[in-house]
């Protein structure tokens, strides 16, 4: 199947609004003429309302960085699923590494965040990986089964085909490691396999699994040809047009 490639950048904890809105800008005309894939950028919450207005009439793709997995009451800090589409946000990340290392949220909670996305018209951009140790002691497979099987507890098939997977391994993460395109593309077949498990053919082969970790414009084309990477989750270099731009165009 001919899956369409998503080029996402996460800005982390950067920008003020000022800043946020210009690089959006820039983005947005940077992937104006890029027909044939998808763009997305996730500012800080701070930003997403602003950003939100930069972009629009783009076809740039507005994701929030986390949602809660309620839709108001008593969650000091969180932000519902309903606060976002409100102001135009339509995809989420969630799981990501740094979530799961430093604020300690496992697969439950997770889940939770992700079926309140889905139950709220937003794309989840679901993120998995293996630790350094994981990997050297030869649980990555183990250890992305239990993180995939955990994240998609009680969500349908159907539902399923709307998720986007994000594969990265925790030891590339802003580190200028990154795993080989063999290493990568290994992951990504395994996840593939195990969503036709999981699932069934249809789904396996219609959701999208990115690569993330030390994504660069010099790597990026290298990643892009192997058969079972959909895209990327870029940190770092999609704090700057230049590098970004370059990745929004591999080729």
């Amino acid at each position: 199947m001919n899956r369409r490639a998503l080029l996402a950048g996460n800005w982390k904890m950067h920008m003020n609004i000022a800043q946020a809105v210009e690089l959006a800008q820039a983005v947005a005309k940077a992937g104006s003429g890029c027909t044939d894939r998808d763009v997305m950028l996730a500012p800080p919450f701070t930003a997403l309302a602003s950003v939100a207005q930069a972009l629009q009439g783009s076809n740039v793709l507005l994701a929030s960085q986390n949602v809660a997995w309620e839709a108001q009451g008593a969650f000091t800090g969180e932000i519902a699923p309903p606060m976002l589409t409100d102001i135009g946000v339509r995809m989420a990340i969630i799981g990501h590494s740094e979530r799961r290392q430093i604020f300690l949220e496992d697969d439950a909670m997770i889940n939770r965040r992700l079926r309140a996305a889905l139950a709220f018209g937003l794309t989840p951009v679901l993120c998995i990986g293996e630790t350094l140790r994981e990997r050297e002691s030869g649980a990555t497979f183990r250890v992305l089964e239990q993180q995939l099987r955990g994240a998609l507890q009680e969500v349908s098939a159907d539902r399923a085909e709307q998720i986007v997977l994000a594969y990265e391994p925790v030891w590339a993460i802003g580190t200028g490691k990154t795993a080989t395109t063999a290493q990568a593309q290994e992951a990504h077949a395994f996840l593939r396999g195990l969503l036709a498990d999981m699932f069934n053919k249809k789904v396996a082969e219609t959701i999208r699994i990115l690569y993330g970790g030390s994504v660069k414009p010099d790597n990026i084309d290298e990643l892009m040809a192997q058969a079972d990477i959909d895209g990327a989750l870029v940190g770092g270099a999609a704090l700057k047009i230049e590098s970004f731009e370059r990745i929004i165009r591999f080729q």
